[in-house]
């Protein structure tokens, strides 16, 4: 990991946190470890959600509505696994046998959850400066590359449609299948009732978005 610390130009203070970091859920179990990497995982959204809001509110001038738009294209998960990709996250993420033997460690439900967790680290060690620095320097080139779109909040766009038509929205699990540190969860979508999309994913929030997404499809056939 000391490659990775060299790459962002930290200092770890408690290095342990960082270990805690990229310890899957399934690899805590097997070693009988007391946390894995789920509540540095809940701050470090928070972090990344406040540099990204910070970042477009001093550089851009769009309004409230398009800058909520772009800050959820570059906080969602097909971000986070950009980032952690570019970063080489596979290399230190610690998953147990059956996880590693199922790819564990290159599964993007996995390496987007663990670059949150990582923020939530250097936030926790080294402060809203440091993990700031690191998101400015790791986050921001994506966000300036024309050539990059993480867009990926289909439900506020099916939401919008939905007000403007004055429709019933609901989303519904109707499938939850797999172990506790690897579920698989089965979303729909009904707009009055009548089911329009169907997504798979391995959080509610993304299975959400596949669903809005093949809803907004069949809507513009």
């Amino acid at each position: 990991m000391e490659e990775l610390f060299q790459t962002l130009k930290i200092t770890p203070k408690d290095r342990t946190l960082y270990e805690r970091a990229f310890s899957h859920s399934s690899y805590v179990n097997e070693h009988h470890l007391k946390q894995d990497y789920e509540r540095l995982e809940f701050l470090g959204d928070a972090v990344l959600d406040l540099v990204v809001a910070d970042y477009l509110y001093s550089n851009k001038q769009e309004e409230e509505g398009e800058m909520t738009k772009v800050r959820a294209s570059y906080v969602c998960e097909n971000a986070c696994y950009e980032y952690a990709k570019s970063l080489e996250f596979s290399k230190f993420i610690k998953v147990g046998h059956g996880e590693k033997n199922d790819g564990g460690t290159v599964k993007k439900a996995i390496m987007a959850d663990i670059f949150e967790a990582f923020l939530g680290a250097v936030y926790v060690d080294l402060g809203y400066a440091t993990a700031k620095r690191v998101c400015e320097k790791v986050v921001i080139p994506f966000l300036l590359d024309p050539t990059v779109n993480f867009f990926s909040d289909y439900k506020s766009v099916l939401q919008e449609y939905v007000q403007t038509e004055q429709k019933t929205l609901v989303y519904q699990v109707v499938k939850e299948e797999g172990p506790a540190h690897n579920k698989m969860f089965t979303v729909t979508v009904s707009i009055d009732d009548i089911v329009l999309g169907t997504g798979t994913a391995g959080s509610k929030k993304e299975a959400e978005q596949v669903a809005a997404r093949e809803a907004l499809e069949k809507m513009a056939k």
